[in-house]
């Protein structure tokens, strides 16, 4: 329980230090299946639905929804549950959230890895960076779904399987990962109460922090995986990230999309133990 609402989480592994894995959007704890059972032979890992997603509480009110809110949740986790030194890896706004959580509690922080990392292109201050027709566009559909009936409408028709497996055709450049156990892990959190409202709150979010302000802030290092392919987050508007100095490394990942470490798990797993590894052979 936290801030008394239920939260979901899985723990895997006996050895410290731990990690803590964050999915993205419309996610939860299934999204690293494929890396759980490896890493934990090397560590402790933990993998938690985020508020409002997975398992976890899906309580009523944007207030909820926020990258604060999130990196409270996240840094309460480290403190309450993990209880030890800590490498955060998150995905999508997994990695903005796990940035936020960092810069709230630093001290347990070993270090950050961020796959895939989302730019927030909807962001009040990004809507200059897009084209005149998808801000227009973007603008235009926020206050339509909104109004309950119409949000509702829309939802009903993301979260059925085969809308589902073309936004993931979209994402994933490695087709055979896109799985009826991948969509099922998707849909079923949103048939729980509460699942619409969530969405809604998180497709009407354009302000809170962006990475380029959180990272100015953090005081441990940083890697930077990125799905080459992606074209959600565009890997060249991430490249400049390697000028900020807690940034130790940015890696391309030529055959991944916005989800490497569903699409390629071998390749992200053997970049996480490298990078934990190393590190701590240094400290």
């Amino acid at each position: 329980m936290w801030q008394g609402h239920r939260i979901n989480y899985v723990e895997a592994g006996t050895e410290a230090p731990a990690l803590v894995l964050i999915h993205g959007f419309g996610a939860n704890v299934g999204h690293w299946r494929k890396n759980i059972p490896f890493l934990a032979q090397h560590y402790r890992v933990y993998a938690l639905d985020l508020l409002g997603f997975g398992q976890s509480a899906k309580p009523l009110g944007s207030k909820f929804y926020t990258f604060e809110h999130w990196g409270e949740q996240i840094a309460d986790f480290v403190q309450e549950v993990v209880k030890g030194p800590v490498f955060i890896v998150g995905n999508s706004i997994g990695a903005v959230v796990a940035l936020q959580a960092a810069v709230l509690k630093p001290a347990p922080v070993l270090g950050l890895t961020l796959i895939n990392c989302s730019l927030r292109l909807l962001h009040e201050r990004k809507q200059a960076l897009i084209p005149w027709y998808r801000r227009l566009g973007a603008k235009a559909i926020q206050p339509v779904l909104s109004f309950e009936p119409l949000g509702r409408l829309f939802f009903d028709q993301v979260r059925q399987p085969q809308t589902v497996r073309r936004i993931l055709a979209q994402a994933y450049i490695q087709k055979e990962a896109i799985t009826d156990e991948l969509v099922d892990l998707l849909i079923q959190p949103s048939l729980d109460p509460g699942a619409l409202q969530v969405f809604l709150a998180f497709i009407n979010y354009d302000t809170g922090p962006l990475a380029e302000d959180l990272l100015p802030q953090i005081a441990c290092p940083v890697q930077i995986l990125w799905g080459e392919q992606d074209p959600w987050e565009p890997i060249a508007q991430a490249r400049s990230w390697s000028d900020f100095p807690c940034v130790r490394e940015f890696t391309a990942l030529a055959q991944a999309g916005h989800c490497p470490q569903d699409e390629i798990p071998d390749e992200v797993n053997a970049h996480l133990l490298r990078w934990a590894k190393s590190y701590l052979t240094v400290v």
